[in-house]
């Protein structure tokens, strides 16, 4: 089994999200400011968007044909 860079960058992506919620979760449940509370949605929000962007970006296209100079 190989594992490529995009399956690494996938999976560790969603880990970061995993891990943005759990710790807002848990802080959440300790007890949260205000403030506090705007950090956490922006560190959810932050991480979904880089998993969404890392999915959803194109890949660089390779060519195959040289291009022959005259």
């Amino acid at each position: 089994m190989i594992i490529t860079k995009k399956d690494f960058v996938d999976f560790g992506s969603g880990a970061l999200v995993a891990i943005c919620g759990g710790l807002a979760g848990h802080y959440a449940a300790v007890g949260m400011g205000p403030v506090q509370w705007a950090g956490a949605a922006c560190a959810v929000l932050g991480s979904v968007t880089l998993a969404v962007a890392v999915r959803v970006w194109p890949a660089e296209v390779k060519s195959k044909a040289r291009r022959q100079e005259d």
